[in-house]
């Protein structure tokens, strides 16, 4: 129908004679080639008030559009059916899962992640204290560290992460031009202001990064001594050791850095950065937190610690 209804007033150039191919021909045209039509139907399809599901599908299909583009392209059915609901536009997953296929929405879909840190197993480390371990039980208990690559035009640039593993919030992070420890302390430093402008306590913080030579580096173990933060490097040469530092890597190159590649400058990318940092932080909605933003986590767990203090009765 739609074919029809697009090509009906369309006419040949001047050179075939101006025609209209018109209703009539063009049903012919598609009955021959197996499409039956009828001229009558087409007329009776246009001709039809849209019911109440068709018009709800138009306001759905503009709401999804919206939800879809504002995080960055990569919600899948699941993840905007969720956002819709949270901003109060009742709908079912089915119906939302129909409509992006209607549409040809979908999600994001993760590649490998490529590591980056050199190991240095000659050198110093301190002991694996997290064992694969990254579920704490509250904020500021493990900070996990880790950085990757991005090809620019002018030259490869690295970002590097701090993530309070308890509600994966990114508490630090810096672009540079190179895989330098000065990078991964830069960082380090944004996650340490970060805490302490919040007013959090980061003394019982361990910081778990993998072997790579930067982390290993004689000014790093002395700055997080400094802020009294404990030290933690994985036991072996594995992916698995730094696992959560690696699912965070991967999820700024599927939704940030390769649909918006190619990248001109070191400063493009950090500012694009900046603002997918504050996204994934503040609004992108994140399984793990039962399906809210890191911050919102952060925020109920404060919440309800505090009511938990508060109902404690004093001893008189």
């Amino acid at each position: 129908m739609d074919f029809v209804r697009e090509h009906a007033d369309r006419r040949e150039s001047a050179d075939h004679g101006g025609l209209r191919w018109g209703v009539e021909p063009i049903c012919t045209v598609l009955s021959e080639h197996g499409l039956r039509i009828a001229p009558s139907t087409f007329y009776e399809h246009v001709s039809r008030t849209p019911s109440g599901r068709d018009r709800r599908d138009a306001m759905l299909i503009n709401e999804i559009r919206r939800v879809h583009a504002g995080n960055y392209g990569v919600y899948g059915a699941r993840k905007v059916w969720l956002a819709l609901n949270r901003e109060g536009v009742p709908v079912a997953r089915c119906t939302v899962e129909r409509l992006m296929r209607q549409e040809g929405l979908a999600g994001a879909v993760r590649g490998k992640v490529k590591r980056t840190t050199i190991p240095d197993p000659q050198g110093p480390r301190a002991r694996d204290l997290v064992r694969r371990d990254f579920a704490p039980l509250a904020p500021d208990r493990l900070w996990v560290a880790d950085f990757t690559y991005v090809s620019t035009w002018a030259g490869w640039a690295y970002v590097a992460f701090v993530i309070d593993a308890f509600a994966r919030r990114i508490i630090g992070w810096r672009c540079g031009s190179s895989m330098s420890t000065q990078l991964v302390l830069d960082a380090l430093e944004q996650a340490v202001w970060s805490r302490e402008r919040e007013g959090r306590p980061i003394d019982a913080v361990v910081a778990h990064t993998d072997r790579g030579s930067q982390y290993l580096s004689l000014r790093y173990g002395e700055r997080l001594a400094e802020a009294g933060i404990s030290a933690s490097v994985g036991e072996v040469g594995s992916s698995y050791d730094n696992a959560l530092a690696e699912t965070i890597n991967g999820l700024f190159k599927t939704e940030l850095v390769k649909p918006r590649a190619p990248w001109r400058t070191l400063d493009a990318l950090e500012i694009a950065t900046a603002e997918w940092v504050d996204w994934f932080n503040h609004r992108r909605l994140y399984e793990y937190c039962g399906d809210v933003p890191p911050v919102d986590l952060e925020a109920a767990y404060y919440a309800h610690h505090q009511a938990q203090l508060t109902a404690v009765p004093s001893n008189q």
